[in-house]
């Protein structure tokens, strides 16, 4: 006994040692047959992560599990994914690996292929990239070595795909399918010529022909059972149950692969006809729960679809939707729609794709009194579609969500009256030759009401006329109001049928007339996050910013006229102009207004593609009010803060780009461009400002609130934050200031006046010194007064050069005296100089002159200093005591 058990220890042993070592004894083997076969068979570059064999999970068979599974095509389709899985998982025996491949193949029992994606792609001429299969050799030598490159046999039981995700893109027929979440499993014995394949299949279904959505996430869910016919390849429908979106389907008959393609001869149809059948149709984004809904009349698909699908034909198709007197009625709903007649038919007759063709035989229903009908005829589908269509009847839209929960975000009110046809080629719309669509009829919308995320305030339109003509859509009145805005407009659209159709831009030329248009009617409020200070880290903030953008969809032209026009905190009144949109860019031209008892003219481009909304304009402004002006419009406010000082009128052009902010206000650190102002009348109010009324007290012989600066003119520019002032000159009375520097725009000074102040003015003891030159000589002697400003506008501080003003004063004078002594002679200026210079002496007498009597001459530094105390004393000396002296310095 205990023999026998120590030869099963034994034995068992080694299969434990064998189950172990099994992934190193054999992977490298297997891994080169994979290599070698795909390398022989597959035109695509085939890789994979990890390869691993194990004989626990599926016990007593063998796994071979391939990690990071990736097919890439070679040209056509180079460098595209035809095929990825996370894992792909080979089942078979376990007497398999230790076969020799080449005398006798390993055979495959099962499949298992994880998280995969699969890109099926044709391309307009025909090239499939899941034809990577090489070409079979016709040389017999070769052929014979070749047999060696197929060590597999795939006598499959079981596969299945799970969670896979399957594209299928078709550029010739602009056909697009996508299966996503898509579990699919099939068993059956691939083994046998014969025999029936069990399968199963869920996945969400999207299905978009020549760029119409038909299906988006559509549920889908198939078991079906498959007589196969392996040597034939044909596979018939036995017992099969398919629902798609809720819409039951039957199908009966067999597809066979044929040398030119596949032959298919199937025909389905609903097993039952209930017009819950049409509601299931509906996209799950906006069905609802059909229970309890009370439904009549019925509602049939039905169809066959018969022929070969080859490079060139079709199968031939004849498929009817169809449903008589219908009517539905949600149970917490209060209206019933009645009367659904639905009559359409997709045939194709010839067996070649192009004769493809839609007949919309009838297509009516009724809410309330209101009957709605459409039909036409849609041909020519794979290529140049002809459309042909007639609408008519009302409709209530309020009504919509009374007969169907859609649950909008928004409430739809109005009524909609249409009576019109339309007829046109796809070619017509993508080429823009508007001219050959034939339309015409008209459509009226009134009481409209409209409430949206994407506006602040309800838009209603109390009533819109459109009449149809062939190539041109007027619209022949529009009445509107939202907020406080109101719009008239009448125009043309060119293109609306493309609009609706091909997300064409909307084309049109309009003329606008308004009473009141208030640009915050329509600033948008948005909600952004923003992260906070460190007391509340790890935290996000939510502010509300508003925004206006320009619609990316318009490609129009408005002449407009509004009595009144709001931005942000301006008022303009009589305003009128020209608004071109394109490509999210709005171009201003002979824009004018009225605004602060002037007129306003706008030209330049604002455009919101970016993001961030940029500008380019040019403001010419004539004979605004000053006061006014540069209180309310901040741009004016920051290039030229004193003006607030000042009380008058001015013309003013201004260049200028930069960014705007969400209220669609220049952002001033990002703007440059430059400015030319011409002041027509002006009077100064020093004490509205810091930095005026402070230079009022210290200069006490300008009095600020009598300075003119009519017909002033001042040129200044400004990038990077900063204004910069070309020098001008301020003439108040006899004294010229000269003005150069510039400030930034958070009103930081640098500025450079230079006075320049009769000598005269200065009055007190410098008026005796001046008594001793000639009026002449007074007549342009003048102080040269240097001020610098800085710090802000708010805070000055104002640095006046005393030093400077009274070297150059005392310089002129001496330079006179000295001139007037040069003047009267040799004799007298030695005299004259040393009675200045050396304390004086008698003059001598003759007999023919009269007797003059002397007094000492003050030194020349005596007399320079004199000089500096009397300017110092008459420059800045008290207010009432400088006054004073100007009464005097008048009165001489």
């Amino acid at each position: 006994m205990k023999r026998i058990l120590k030869i099963a220890g034994s034995i068992l042993l080694v299969l434990i040692l064998l189950l172990v070592a099994s992934p190193f004894l054999f992977r490298g083997k297997l891994e080169d047959l994979l290599k070698k076969t795909i390398n022989n068979n597959v035109n695509a570059q085939v890789t994979w992560e990890t390869l691993d064999i194990s004989l626990f999970k599926n016990f007593p068979n063998a796994t071979v599990i391939l990690n990071g599974f990736n097919v890439v095509n070679n040209a056509p389709f180079e460098g595209d994914t035809l095929a990825y899985g996370k894992e792909l998982r080979i089942a078979m025996g376990v007497k398999q690996l230790f076969k020799n491949a080449s005398d006798d193949p390993i055979k495959v029992d099962a499949l298992r292929l994880d998280d995969a994606i699969i890109n099926i792609h044709v391309d307009s001429l025909g090239n499939a990239n899941y034809d990577i299969t090489k070409e079979t050799v016709a040389d017999p030598a070769v052929a014979k070595e070749n047999t060696v490159s197929t060590p597999f046999t795939f006598d499959l039981q079981h596969y299945e795909l799970n969670n896979a995700t399957i594209n299928y893109l078709d550029d010739s027929t602009k056909t697009y399918l996508r299966l996503s979440e898509m579990n699919h499993e099939g068993n059956g014995d691939f083994s046998v010529s014969q025999s029936t394949l069990k399968t199963e299949t869920t996945a969400l279904a999207s299905f978009e022909f020549d760029g119409i959505n038909y299906l988006d996430n559509a549920t889908l869910d198939l078991e079906a059972d498959l007589q196969l016919d392996l040597d034939n390849q044909k596979y018939t429908f036995l017992e099969n149950k398919a629902i798609v979106h809720d819409l039951p389907l039957q199908f009966d008959g067999y597809v066979q692969l044929i040398e030119e393609g596949t032959t298919v001869a199937l025909s389905f149809e609903t097993p039952s006809s209930d017009f819950k059948n049409f509601l299931a149709l509906i996209p799950k984004e906006y069905a609802t729960n059909l229970d309890g809904v009370q439904t009549g009349g019925d509602f049939r698909v039905s169809g066959k679809i018969d022929g070969d699908a080859t490079d060139t034909t079709i199968p031939k198709l004849d498929i009817a939707i169809t449903s008589t007197n219908a009517s539905f009625k949600y149970p917490d709903l209060p209206k019933q729609m009645n009367n659904i007649n639905i009559d359409v038919k997709i045939k194709n007759d010839s067996g070649f794709a192009n004769d493809t063709y839609v007949n919309i035989n009838s297509l009516t229903f009724k809410i309330d009194d209101d009957l709605f009908s459409a039909n036409g005829k849609l041909r020519n589908l794979t290529s140049n579609m002809l459309v042909n269509l007639a609408i008519k009847g009302t409709l209530d839209l309020a009504n919509i969500e009374k007969v169907y929960p859609l649950n909008l975000k928004t409430t739809l009110e109005g009524k909609l009256i249409a009576d019109m046809t339309t007829a046109f080629d796809m070619d017509a719309v993508d080429k823009q030759q508007y001219q050959r669509i034939k339309s015409s009829g008209n459509a009226q919308l009134s009481d409209f009401s409209y409430v949206g995320e994407e506006l602040p305030k309800p838009v209603t339109i109390t009533n819109a006329a459109l009449t149809f003509q062939p190539g041109i859509i007027q619209l022949t009145n529009f009445e509107g109001k939202s907020g406080d805005t109101d719009i008239n407009a009448t125009g043309s659209i060119e293109n609306l049928i493309p609009f609706l159709m091909s997300k064409e831009d909307l084309k049109g030329r309009f003329n606008v007339v308004s009473q009141v248009f208030d640009m915050n009617d329509f600033s948008v409020t948005e909600t952004v996050e923003s992260a906070t200070n460190k007391s509340t880290a790890g935290k996000t903030a939510t502010t509300e910013e508003t925004s206006i953008k320009i619609p990316d969809f318009l490609d129009a032209s408005l002449n407009f006229n509004a009595r009144k026009v709001i931005y942000d905190d301006l008022e303009l009144t009589d305003v009128q102009g020209t608004v071109a949109i394109e490509d999210e860019k709005a171009l201003l031209s002979n824009v004018n207004s009225s605004i602060f008892g002037g007129k306003a003219g706008v030209s330049g481009n604002v455009s919101t593609k970016t993001g961030v909304p940029m500008f380019d304009m040019e403001l010419d402004l004539s004979k605004i009010n000053i006061d006014q002006s540069f209180q309310n419009i901040q741009l004016l406010k920051q290039l030229a803060p004193i003006a607030k000082a000042l009380q008058g009128s001015l013309n003013t052009k201004i260049s200028l780009k930069g960014q705007l902010d969400e209220n669609f206000a220049p952002i001033l650190s990002t703007i440059d461009g430059n400015a030319f102002a011409e002041i027509l009348t002006a009077k100064v109010d020093a004490s509205t400002t810091p930095l005026l009324s402070q230079l009022d007290n210290q200069l006490e012989f300008i009095d600020f609130d009598k300075v003119s600066l009519d017909n002033l003119k001042a040129a200044l520019t400004f990038k990077d934050g900063k204004v910069n002032v070309n020098p001008f000159t301020i003439k108040v009375k006899d004294v010229d200031i000269g003005v150069s520097g510039g400030h930034s725009f958070d009103n930081q000074i640098a500025y450079d006046l230079k006075l320049d102040i009769p000598a005269t003015y200065l009055g007190g003891d410098v008026s005796k010194l001046l008594a001793k030159l000639t009026a002449k000589e007074k007549e342009n002697l003048s102080a040269h007064v240097p001020i610098a400003l800085s710090g802000n506008f708010t805070k000055p501080d104002v640095q006046l050069n005393l030093k400077s003003a009274i070297t150059d004063l005392t310089n002129q004078i001496i330079e006179i005296q000295k001139n007037r002594l040069i003047e009267e002679g040799t004799e007298q200026i030695t005299d004259i100089l040393g009675d200045l210079i050396g304390g004086g002496k008698d003059t001598p007498k003759d007999s023919t002159s009269t007797t003059i009597e002397t007094t000492p001459k003050p030194k020349a530094d005596e007399v320079i200093k004199d000089i500096t105390g009397d300017l110092l004393n008459g420059l800045f000396g008290e207010k009432k005591k400088q006054k004073e002296m100007k009464k005097d310095s008048v009165g001489n």
